[in-house]
């Protein structure tokens, strides 16, 4: 008797309890709406605020012009492919004589000259060949009208080709190749496409016409960057082999050195016949008729959403805190 009728009276307790926490939680809801139209006033003008100021930097970015040229792996005969052929032919019989010819694996020279690239030295080299540290550090504006560049006067003096920045040591007025190296690293792109092997070089810059100029310099250099590579590798490798045949009385051997000479050879002709030598020019850049950026709509949109939010926490965090005191 005493189990039924404790049975009963837990129900009732359970259910009576249930809609007084829905209802708690509703008087809960209906006060935070209740907080927020009381401070509409102060999240409005602080909405209008944010939109005001992202409207200002949204108009004063300059624009940034963005270009780009489509790339294709040169289809050549590397001279590590000639040498490795003979060497996993051969390798055997020139170990006998105490020559070894290197390994099988060849090198994908597509991705090296990507990484050479983004390299802190083909950077440098890139920016003192073509003197362009004014226009990579201290451009401030492009003018249409004429186009030219319009210098930051508190970074450099245009007239006096002199830089006249204020930094505190170890900084220079000048600025360094570890500095330009850190902005010239943020407006090139060097990408491969997995499924076409399609490399994509783009630049931004304050000047499509210097972003167009850039693009070209940059093909240009890597090609001949590569090329120089190949060919002072090939000249050492054939000083070597030469110096092996020296060596070496065995009839067998020197026919195989003497075919990795020819290799070198032709590594070197084929280097000194073809400008294009690691990428072939698909699309070339062109100067960009339209800015890539700044999406000044969004930087609006999301700068007045941004302080929408702000202003609703602002309202809410005070309330709690003066009921609370």
């Amino acid at each position: 008797m005493t189990k039924q009728n404790l049975q009963p009276t837990c129900d009732a307790n359970f259910s009576s309890t249930q809609p007084m926490g829905s209802a708690q939680d509703e008087i809960d809801l209906r006060e935070l709406f209740s907080v927020i139209w009381q401070g509409k006033w102060l999240i409005i003008a602080i909405t209008f605020i944010f939109a005001v100021g992202s409207v200002l930097f949204a108009i004063s970015q300059p624009n940034i012009y963005k270009s780009e040229a489509l790339l294709a792996p040169a289809d050549s005969e590397q001279s590590g492919g000639g040498l490795a052929a003979l060497a996993g032919q051969f390798g055997g019989l020139a170990s006998m004589a105490g020559i070894n010819l290197g390994g099988g694996g060849g090198v994908d020279k597509t991705q090296m000259a990507i990484e050479v690239m983004k390299s802190r030295q083909f950077a440098s080299s890139f920016i003192k060949n073509h003197n362009i540290l004014a226009d990579l550090m201290a451009a401030k504006k492009w003018n249409m009208a004429d186009n030219t560049i319009s210098y930051d006067d508190d970074l450099y003096n245009a007239a006096e080709s002199k830089w006249v920045r204020e930094v505190k040591p170890p900084y220079k007025p000048e600025p360094s190749m570890q500095e330009a190296f850190k902005k010239f690293s943020k407006i090139i792109a060097v990408n491969a496409a997995k499924d076409t092997g399609m490399v994509t070089v783009s630049v931004e810059h304050l000047s499509p016409d210097v972003a167009q100029q850039w693009v070209n310099w940059l093909v240009a250099d890597i090609n001949k960057e590569m090329k120089q590579r190949d060919v002072a590798e090939a000249k050492r490798s054939t000083d070597f082999l030469q110096t092996q045949i020296q060596q070496t009385n065995i009839a067998d051997i020197r026919s195989i050195l003497y075919k990795l000479i020819e290799e070198q050879a032709k590594t070197i002709m084929f280097a000194e016949v073809r400008d294009e030598y690691v990428f072939k020019t698909i699309d070339p850049a062109l100067v960009p008729e339209e800015k890539a950026k700044p999406k000044r709509a969004l930087i609006c949109v999301l700068g007045t959403m941004l302080g929408g939010m702000l202003a609703v926490m602002f309202v809410l965090i005070r309330y709690f805190i003066r009921k609370e005191n």
